[in-house]
């Protein structure tokens, strides 16, 4: 049996889209509520049947849900908890899906009526795609998805959302809110924002034109633009809610960089060495953990490519 009856998401673009693919796929037997404040967004939920009600307001969407999950930016997150207060159902609990957790008990941890449980929940997936057409249902396969109970919070409500998770094909870990702000400052929020300074300055740079930037794009700054394409108004919003821990997290990279810089300059190969070596090894890590393909070029298909055979060191 499915962990909850009725399930409610507020906010329908890529996440909250892809949450209710993965939901009717995974549990048919869920009823599906959902509402997002743009009429062209519900359209396209209504179209593609991805709900069984796309319902007028984010209110009637919660009301009679044992799940409501907020898939909003952040900051919008207190005005929609407000929205849904008074349809609470006893009982019922409130997640989220926003990729910083103590900003989002800041907001909601007082509107959460007596008998309703908050537990905050952020699955470590995405794209840099948007919007209700760009969702897909294994989004959430085989990735973390960390759940940030407030003290106090009864194990029960915590467990059932971890159940509700793991169904849908996440590995589920139980996190201080505070630190899980503190690994994703640096595992995610300080790459996006590396990614749209560096993009910028070279849109920026006098001596090279934008066309060359574009046409000259190798791999290594094409994979940033992917990057810095993702939705501006959710990554604003990252930023700034999780800023203590974003500017920790910049002030030890501009530390770092500053000694790459000096290696640089004064010709000290083992230095940079050192440091190209080591993160070898966190990419290794990383794709012996499942986290990414080791396919040649992150598993971007080249149709004209030969294949490699024994001598090209396939196994």
């Amino acid at each position: 049996m499915a962990p909850f009856a009725r399930v409610a998401i507020i906010g329908l673009g890529l996440i909250g889209s892809s949450l209710a693919r993965a939901v009717k796929g995974l549990m048919p037997g869920v009823a599906l509520a959902g509402f997002d404040r743009d009429p062209g967004v519900r359209e396209a939920v209504a179209r593609l049947g991805l709900v069984d009600e796309v319902a007028p307001s984010p209110a009637d969407a919660a009301r009679r849900a044992d799940l409501v999950v907020l898939a909003v930016p952040l900051g919008a997150m207190r005005a929609v908890g407000e929205a849904v207060r008074d349809a609470l159902a006893p009982g019922a609990l409130l997640s989220d899906v926003g990729s910083s957790k103590q900003a989002v008990i800041d907001a909601l941890f007082d509107l959460v009526p007596a008998g309703v449980h908050l537990v905050p929940a952020h699955p470590v997936a995405g794209t840099e795609k948007s919007g209700p057409e760009a969702g897909f249902a294994a989004l959430f396969t085989g990735r973390w998805c960390i759940l940030t109970p407030p003290e106090g919070t009864e194990p029960e409500a915590v467990s059932r959302l971890a159940d509700f998770w793991t169904r849908l094909g996440s590995r589920v870990e139980v996190m201080d809110a505070r630190h899980h702000d503190l690994v994703l400052a640096i595992t995610s929020h300080l790459p996006h924002l590396i990614a749209y300074s560096i993009v910028g300055t070279a849109s920026d740079l006098e001596g090279v034109t934008k066309a060359e930037v574009i046409k000259y794009s190798a791999g290594g700054f094409r994979d940033f633009t992917r990057i810095a394409a993702s939705d501006p108004t959710m990554w604003r919003d990252v930023f700034l809610m999780n800023r203590d821990a974003v500017l920790e997290m910049l002030a030890r990279f501009s530390e770092d960089l500053s000694a790459l810089q000096r290696a640089i300059r004064w010709g000290d190969g083992d230095a940079l060495y050192r440091r190209f070596e080591a993160s070898r090894a966190i990419r290794r890590a990383i794709i012996d953990a499942g986290q990414d393909t080791d396919a040649a070029d992150f598993g971007r298909t080249h149709p004209d490519a030969p294949e490699p055979g024994p001598e090209r060191g396939r196994p």
